[in-house]
């Protein structure tokens, strides 16, 4: 193996440097402050990196690929989690310090990021549980971190329970596809598999695994409990990274591996992607925890990717990858706005927001534009990623379920609306007062803000991701 094939890991040696370097720091320096300022500049830098250009190829026999569609989607996640940081420096500085585990904090986060790379450029099923395995022991250690609070020590529990039965299932079903095929490998697998009972059976399994980290009805009963109680920024991770990694691999296999099963995906995709719309919205309605509400709008949103996996090409495959990009920008303003708030007030709940936009009026366009992105309101980019997800579906003929996803719009615009008219209309006796953010939220909420206006005017992005959208 030569340095040239090496560097095919490029991003993955580089952020274990990164994560090496903070040990390092943690370890033989006493401010820690300055330590969480090096953690966002070195992860900066590691994101800068990545948009360097980059050769395609495989290693290990096949087990890890280098795609230029992998690797502009690893950059999609570095720019997540360089914007989740920003957003969670300010809570790290005032709160976890004191504790004296704020390096941990980006350790896991970027042990758990590292995973997903992996995962995403696995080649094998060996290669994707181990990438598995390692995105999600951090999450839950990182769900939990809080903890002095009785609900983020019962949300680590209710996720490594569920991820360790979700992991469970993925493997059984795996071993199950091993067993009718002989092979572990992607290309080869995809070359020798039939239908049959076994196969239909592993596949549904290894299917149920990953739609536990989409949060796809009726696998989704662990999002609300454990965004509520883990710290804003992790839930914003789960929320945004650990999904869009999740709809990448299952994307990746489903067109390659699993076309044998076409017909049972479409009838199951089409099935669960209505339930998780109908569900994921019609329970946002309830909620007043803006934690728990945007829990269920993320379901609601994960309804919406399936759209384009029920188009099986090109396009369904730039679709998916251009909604999830501007699902990342759309969902991260709209948790950036809770967490300002909850770190200056400790104030969760959406009746709170009454009067917010006569005492913090950017913080209040900013989660308008987010919440109109979510429910695809023209101009921001929400409504061109739902637009072409709709145009994917109905490029399959698929009228009646598009026509259901625009009622579900209609419905996902109501509850935004309610929090939009409790922030511009209503008034409250104790409002949250004026507060000026720090520079790195500030940082954190432009960046989100700048990707919701610019991906959705700026059209040779989808272009660009349309081109490369093979596999």
């Amino acid at each position: 193996m030569n340095l040239e094939s090496f560097l095919l890991m490029r991003q993955e040696l580089v952020l274990l440097a990164v994560i090496l370097l903070l040990i390092i720091g943690e370890i033989f320096s006493n401010n820690k402050k300055g330590l969480v300022a090096f953690a966002i500049i070195l992860f900066a830098i590691h994101t800068i990196i990545g948009f360097f250009p980059m050769q395609e190829g495989t290693m290990f026999g096949g087990m890890f690929r280098t795609t230029t569609l992998t690797h502009m989607f690893k950059n999609i996640l570095n720019v997540g989690v360089l914007i989740i940081l920003l957003q969670s420096a300010d809570w790290l500085n005032e709160k976890v310090i004191k504790e004296h585990k704020s390096t941990e904090f980006f350790a896991l986060m970027l042990s758990s990021l590292l995973g997903m790379y992996y995962m995403i450029s696995s080649g094998d099923f060996l290669m994707f549980y181990l990438g598995l395995e390692l995105s999600a022991l951090p999450i839950a250690a990182l769900v939990a971190y809080e903890t002095s609070k009785r609900k983020s020590a019962e949300a680590g529990i209710k996720f490594i329970l569920s991820a360790a039965l979700a992991s469970g299932t993925s493997v059984f079903g795996v071993s199950l596809l091993y067993a009718t095929t002989g092979t572990i490998y992607f290309e080869e697998m995809a070359t020798v598999i039939t239908y049959s009972n076994l196969s239909l059976l592993g596949f549904i399994f290894f299917f149920a695994g990953l739609a536990f980290k989409i949060s796809l009805v009726p696998f989704h009963f662990w999002t609300a409990d454990v965004y509520e109680g883990a710290p804003i920024g992790v839930a914003s991770y789960l929320s945004v990274i650990s999904k869009g990694s999740a709809v990448m691999i299952l994307m990746i296999i489903l067109f390659t591996v699993m076309k044998p099963f076409d017909m049972v995906t479409y009838k199951m995709l089409y099935i669960i992607s209505l339930a998780t719309m109908f569900v994921g919205n019609l329970f946002a309605l309830r909620q007043q925890n803006m934690k728990r509400f945007l829990a269920f709008s993320s379901i609601a949103q994960a309804g919406f990717i399936l759209l384009g996996l029920l188009s099986n090409d090109q396009l369904g495959v730039s679709t998916v990858i251009y909604f999830v990009g501007i699902y990342v920008f759309t969902n991260l303003a709209a948790f950036g706005v809770v967490q300002s708030i909850s770190l200056q007030t400790g104030k969760e709940n959406i009746d709170d927001y009454n009067g917010l936009y006569r005492t913090n009026p950017k913080l209040s366009l900013v989660m308008m534009m987010a919440l109109f992105s979510l429910a695809g309101i023209p101009p921001v980019a929400g409504f061109f990623g739902k637009f072409f997800l709709f145009t994917a579906a109905a490029s399959q003929g698929l009228y009646l379920l598009v026509f259901l996803a625009v009622v579900n719009v209609t419905i996902s615009l109501y509850y935004y609306l309610l929090v939009i008219r409790a922030m511009f209309l209503r008034k409250s006796d104790n409002p949250i007062p004026y507060f000026d953010n720090k520079i790195y939220m500030k940082l954190g909420l432009v960046l989100a803000v700048l990707g919701v206006l610019l991906i959705g005017v700026y059209s040779p992005i989808y272009d660009y991701i349309f081109e490369i959208s093979k596999f």
